[in-house]
């Protein structure tokens, strides 16, 4: 495989990892070069720790690999925990001005940059949120990645909130680049295709949709979510029932009612709303319903990660509700 290279972007929950993760990767996807990009998170609105890493590379990427090569670290926390994992040669960027490396075992040759975030930021306003953006513009630079493409995707992610919002951003973009080390590796050899960006569960809706999916139902849970709201904005365009309802029991029976009254339905949860809808499964079987359930998996049993990490989910899919019937278990 040709070269490839990691980033790694932590934070906590809030601080606009997932946003400044997706601009890094589509400023890849129209450089010409081929993306994965792994989320790792947990299931709260703000604070615990989140890690995302983006790995880029000049042919297709099939998985977000063992090496960390960048990592832009919004808190103390992410250092803690994965500066030593940067490895030789590699580069680290931080905020100087709260947070420190002091301390901690770093393997050779790597780069690190405290970047001054107050001064850098003081012409374009000190909105602590966008110290992610002044990090990318660094890292941009530091990965011999283009500016431009960034800078385009920032006007259209604005475009709506005036001409004021879009210059901050964008300032303070630039004053990251500004900033940023000299590129510490070798040009990239990308094609000059540009390249959709989805996700996993957006590729889920989709292909519903194509398949002639007509009612989607969900109760919101970590990490299924996302698939409500690929569907939710688009059900007028798409002609479609889509339903929020108060639990997973609730969605499980209204799905089977859709789909016994002759629409193609679906709905998706995890593997605790899952565990709910076993008994309704059973009705399904007995009514002979078709039945089409997503089940988003998590990292391990309950809220993620308690203790270990596994994917007991698919017993739980195989072994679901009384009765024998047929059913077609489908993982990627």
């Amino acid at each position: 495989m040709t070269r490839t290279l990691v980033f790694g972007i932590g934070g906590a929950a809030g601080d606009g990892i997932a946003s400044v993760g997706d601009l890094l990767a589509r400023v890849a996807s129209r450089s010409g070069l081929h993306i994965f990009v792994y989320n790792c998170y947990q299931s709260v609105i703000r604070g615990g720790h989140v890690f995302l890493s983006c790995r880029v590379g000049e042919e297709k990427v099939t998985n977000h690999g063992d090496n960390l090569h960048i990592l832009m670290a919004l808190n103390q926390d992410t250092l803690n925990q994965h500066a030593q994992d940067v490895v030789p040669g590699g580069l680290i960027l931080f905020n100087g001005d709260k947070f420190s490396i002091d301390g901690l075992t770093l393997q050779e040759d790597v780069t690190v940059c405290a970047l001054p975030v107050k001064e850098l930021m003081a012409p374009h306003g000190r909105l602590p949120i966008l110290q992610n953006t002044l990090l990318l513009g660094a890292a941009l630079k530091g990965a011999g990645l283009p500016l431009s493409p960034l800078m385009d995707l920032i006007k259209r992610q604005f475009a709506s909130k005036g001409e004021k919002v879009i210059t901050m951003n964008t300032g303070i973009a630039q004053a990251g680049w500004d900033a940023g080390p000299d590129a510490l590796h070798p040009p990239w050899n990308g094609d000059s295709n540009a390249r959709a960006v989805a996700t996993g569960n957006q590729l889920f809706a989709m292909g519903a949709y194509a398949a002639g999916c007509r009612f989607y139902c969900a109760y919101p849970m970590t990490p299924a979510t996302s698939i409500l709201h690929w569907f939710a904005p688009r059900a007028e365009e798409l002609g479609m029932v889509v339903k929020q309802m108060e639990d997973e029991i609730a969605v499980i029976a209204a799905t089977i009612g859709a789909s016994h009254a002759g629409a193609r339905a679906m709905c998706a949860t995890s593997g605790g709303g899952f565990a709910l809808m076993t008994e309704a499964i059973g009705m399904a079987a007995i009514t002979e319903t078709p039945l089409v359930v997503i089940n988003v998996q998590r990292g391990g049993p309950s809220t993620g990660l308690p203790t270990k990490t596994e994917q007991a989910d698919f017993n739980q899919v195989f072994g679901a509700s009384q009765g024998e019937f047929p059913r077609a278990i489908v993982a990627p």
